[in-house]
């Protein structure tokens, strides 16, 4: 981000970047040296651990504004973090993604015009050429449904997301269902910059499996079933 120090921030105009942990301490320090300019400008990072047993919460202290605590569970940990923020635009960010370069002057001028939640457009990083394709049905698909996910670093105007009540109190879709109760009252903005996020979870379960799941998982949301019953087969 090169040139961002010059970029300095006002009081109204901070963005609270939020990032939920759980044992990431292999990533953790290099995911917030990535955010280092972003708080040099006068934006806050404030990492919210999950329950770590790896020591990522000392790890993540020299790099944040404020290393919080919550419950297990990535909504809950997100919701806690957005409550310790004092900014007036916040941008959820995953460990493993990266943002790119002057995020937060794309972000301004997004809300600008008037937007009022979105996200980002995603390159999912991994060797597996059909990452690429992956990364392109998920940036079209989000397009056209005004469903954003996690991995696309979703942002949202402090007062909006107040109004809905945050982030959902469900272990799995919390992104879907933010999503849906946003979309209702605003249609998100879709940047084209894209961030980039890490693609093990597909090497891990292999794409086409983690592909067929995730899809599979979507369909019987849609259905009506539990977020809890899903995440049990997630698991």
């Amino acid at each position: 981000m090169a040139g961002t120090q010059t970029r300095k921030t006002t009081a109204a105009g901070r963005l609270s970047i939020v990032v939920p942990v759980l044992d990431e301490a292999r990533g953790v320090v290099a995911a917030l040296q990535a955010l280092a300019p972003l708080r040099e400008c006068g934006h806050e990072v404030i990492v919210v651990d999950g329950g770590s047993r790896d020591g990522t919460p000392a790890l993540a202290a020299p790099w944040a504004d404020r290393v919080a605590s919550s419950e297990r569970g990535r909504a809950r940990q997100m919701n806690a973090g957005a409550a310790a923020t004092r900014g007036e635009l916040l941008l959820f960010v995953h460990a493993d993604t990266r943002l790119p370069e002057a995020a937060d002057t794309l972000l301004r001028d997004a809300v600008a015009r008037g937007a009022q939640w979105g996200r980002f457009d995603v390159r999912i990083a991994g060797r597996p050429p059909l990452l690429r394709v992956v990364a392109a049905l998920m940036n079209e698909r989000s397009r056209l449904s005004g469903i954003a996910t996690g991995d696309q670093a979703i942002f949202v105007r402090r007062e909006l997301f107040q109004r809905i009540g945050g982030f959902p109190d469900q272990p799995l879709m919390e992104d879907v269902e933010l999503s849906l109760r946003l979309r209702a009252l605003a249609r998100p903005c879709c940047l084209r910059q894209r961030v980039t996020t890490s693609g093990r979870r597909w090497e891990a379960r292999g794409v086409w499996r983690t592909i067929f799941l995730m899809w599979r998982l979507r369909w019987r949301y849609w259905r009506g079933e539990s977020a809890q019953t899903l995440a049990e087969a997630y698991r």
